[in-house]
């Protein structure tokens, strides 16, 4: 007699499932603080958001803090990632540096990278906050690599590594404050001619 299907979901579905469940969460709860800001918002406003109990969340996350902290290590992801791409990018320094900054504005347009940028350190718990800024110098220390390399093969100009990198991060960073998906220019469109500008006030003369 051949074996009936089983009417249980099996281990890999059932991790599927909580995985996806998770994602849920976390991606309501980074809306929310992006909307809102994170003090103003609470664990009732995200669990009111997907249509369940706030002790639903525990099943996923401790407290409300650690789902600022995995909201915000999605966005460094993405970063590092960001980071990587470039980096495999062949040609001159220039061209790995705009493709990171592309990228880097990009991301700066998505949920979880405005959480990044939105996100004041003090409102995280101390441990949170130390493991925050590790991530942050990681990306803050791979943008003045790029920077430099560029400067090193004469691509770029500049006498302030330091300066000029935090220069480019501002005004990147800046778009996540204005940024809406229903505008008439697509993230696309805006990072590549925010990054165009950025680079040709670089160019040597």
């Amino acid at each position: 007699m051949p074996d009936l299907p089983s009417p249980f979901a099996s281990k890999a579905q059932r991790d599927q499932a909580r995985h996806a469940k998770k994602e849920a969460v976390l991606r309501a709860a980074v809306d929310l603080f992006n909307e809102r800001g994170f003090h103003a918002t609470s664990l009732d406003d995200i669990a009111s958001r997907l249509g369940i109990t706030k002790p639903a969340i525990y099943h996923y996350f401790g407290n409300k803090d650690q789902v600022l902290f995995h909201g915000l290590t999605v966005g460094m992801e993405q970063l590092r990632a960001a980071v990587d791409e470039a980096r495999r990018h062949s040609g001159r320094g220039v061209d790995r540096l705009r493709a990171f900054l592309i990228l880097y504005a990009e991301i700066n347009m998505t949920a979880f990278g405005r959480c990044v940028i939105l996100t004041e350190e003090h409102e995280l718990m101390d441990a949170s906050r130390r493991r925050f800024r590790t991530l942050k110098r990681e990306i803050d220390t791979a943008l003045r690599e790029l920077l430099r390399e560029a400067v090193e093969d004469g691509t770029v100009v500049t006498s302030d590594l330091r300066l000029t990198a935090f220069a480019l991060a501002g005004a990147l960073g800046w778009v996540a404050r204005w940024y809406k998906d229903d505008g008439q220019q697509s993230a696309m469109q805006i990072a590549n001619g925010l990054v165009d500008g950025l680079i040709k006030g670089l160019a040597p003369r």
